[in-house]
């Protein structure tokens, strides 16, 4: 099963990465497998130091911050226990994990990782259709120029519907930031 969360990473000069992923997971959250591509800063930063920490969050707003390359500021973080790492200060639950092996063979390696520590800061705000559209939109947005313009559109349309019926102030503001980063991303597509 592959479970949506964010990992973060340090590289050498401990400086922060934090990036949208989907781990293939056991059911009982022990060990996983990312598969970043070999051109990613979480890639490189799992290379140079074999850790890091995922985190099961509800925050789709910092989901497609990060995911599109729209944090403004780093989220709040805390120190990790069992390794050098960071955990942010508002997620569900998170896993320290250490790299075991890797498998470097094709264009996105494989990391098998065992989780090393687990924590909890706060229980999970529930299921809302707006916080799953948006992370639908944000997983979109990320593959625009493998899809044809009209299918992102269409689909973009159908997962307005949710959002405007159930949600809130974040899921709007992550559903329109995303909307915009597609807008512009068309725009300057159509411009070269």
């Amino acid at each position: 099963m592959i479970v949506e969360g964010i990992v973060t990473t340090l590289n050498r000069d401990d400086e922060l990465n934090i990036a949208p992923m989907g781990p293939i997971v056991d059911e009982r959250m022990t060990t996983f497998v990312f598969r970043p591509f070999q051109s990613s800063t979480t890639y490189r930063n799992l290379k140079e130091r074999p850790y890091g920490v995922f985190h099961i969050v509800d925050n789709v707003l910092l989901i497609a911050q990060a995911a599109l390359d729209r944090l403004e500021k780093l989220p709040a973080t805390q120190n990790a226990e069992r390794i050098v790492g960071r955990v942010l200060t508002d997620c569900c639950r998170w896993y320290e994990f250490e790299v075991a092996s890797f498998d470097d063979s094709s264009q996105r390696t494989s990391f098998n990782t065992t989780v090393v520590h687990t924590g909890r800061i706060r229980d999970m705000f529930g299921f809302n259709r707006a916080k799953h559209a948006v992370l639908e939109a944000t997983i979109l947005a990320t593959r625009l120029h493998l899809v044809p313009e009209v299918d992102v559109r269409k689909q973009l349309e159908a997962l307005a519907s949710p959002v405007e019926k159930t949600a809130g102030p974040q899921e709007q503001a992550a559903f329109l930031l995303v909307t915009k980063f597609v807008d512009d991303w068309y725009q300057r597509s159509a411009s070269r």
